[in-house]
């Protein structure tokens, strides 16, 4: 019997032959023009054959002022098509399908450049004071996202996740922490959700492959935004044909987490169930059978593993044993996967 860890899953277009995922983690291993190296090449390679089912790059800038830091990727320019290429052909020839992370990260941005956000508010007393962003600052930012979406398509991914978690800028929209705007893109939820709307459709103009959308499902803070209010969100991003909506939470401030094994799966399994809404679950899941149990109760469709990978490009193959199944292993490998 399939466990369901390793069901086949059907997204639009994409179809997964498991249900593991490697979430978006930042390398800061790119050159200061955002191109890739042959570390993101080896790095996601390995992942792929691992047997992971869907590898989604790390966070991909879509301006340079929108870096995390001068060390990551960039999909702001036709130069780094190329690089991306390299990455989305050995991934594929794997079995594995591959997406990317579409990111601004707003204020939290550490680069020379000057910085972006809804509002005039730094993160934290050691970082930059970012400039409130104008009416066309925002256009061009959704023009950018639109022109990334191209980019990816020319580099032959297979889904985008949009990054509107985790604090940056579109989080920073949002959340009423960040956005203290009183314009159409401040105030109500309905508005503070505009920026997010508009870059979902700017991206589906041209774009008619997987969509994700990563959020920040709870604040952690008083007045911030809490699971329940984005249920609405999940909604008004399923009308927009966003496919799976991949839950983690937090970041958007300073604020203290309870963190243990799952912390984040409720967040997944209530978006789910009152959104109706594909969701993605992740959050320091170690384990297949921990895997196993959140799919089986449909708490969520998708596991998200991050710190797993990187300690173990196999989790796959010793998830595979701990629930006793079988999974085909690469052919180079065949002698060693022992079950």
């Amino acid at each position: 019997m399939v466990k369901k860890l390793f069901e086949s899953m059907t997204i639009r277009n994409l179809t997964l032959k498991n249900r593991i995922v490697m979430s978006p983690m930042c390398m800061y291993s790119a050159a200061e023009d955002g191109k890739v190296t042959p570390w993101h090449v080896t790095h996601y390679h390995s992942r792929a054959v691992g047997q992971v089912g869907l590898i989604i790059l790390e966070a991909t800038a879509v301006k340079p002022e929108g870096r995390i830091s001068v060390n990551d990727l960039g999909i702001w320019s036709d130069e780094h098509i190329e690089g991306l290429q390299n990455i989305t052909s050995l991934v594929k020839q794997s079995g594995a399908a591959v997406g990317i992370q579409l990111a601004h990260a707003g204020r939290k941005a550490e680069v020379p450049e000057e910085i972006f956000a809804p509002s005039a508010i730094a993160f934290d007393e050691q970082s930059k004071t970012p400039q409130e962003m104008t009416l066309a600052d925002i256009q061009e930012v959704i023009a950018a996202f639109q022109q990334a979406a191209v980019r990816a398509q020319q580099a032959n991914f297979d889904m985008i996740e949009i990054h509107a978690a985790h604090g940056y800028l579109i989080n920073e929209f949002l959340s009423p922490l960040a956005n203290h705007r009183q314009d159409g893109y401040g105030g109500s939820l309905e508005n503070r959700y505009r920026l997010l709307k508009e870059v979902v459709s700017a991206v589906r103009e041209v774009w008619d492959k997987a969509v994700f959308v990563r959020i920040s499902a709870h604040d952690y803070t008083e007045g911030g935004m809490t699971p329940a209010d984005y249920v609405p969100v999940a909604e008004w991003l399923k009308a927009q044909d966003v496919d799976v909506i991949d839950v983690s939470s937090g970041a958007v401030v300073t604020a203290p987490i309870d963190v243990y094994p799952g912390y984040q799966v409720p967040f997944a399994e209530l978006i789910r169930q009152e959104a109706s809404v594909p969701t993605g679950a992740v959050g320091l899941i170690h384990t297949g059978i921990q895997a196993e149990e959140i799919l089986k109760n449909e708490r969520a469709d998708l596991i998200f593993l991050g710190r797993e990978l990187l300690r173990d490009p196999y989790w796959p193959y010793q998830a595979a044993k701990e629930l006793r199944t079988e999974i085909a292993a690469p052919k180079q490998y065949r002698r060693g996967w022992l079950f």
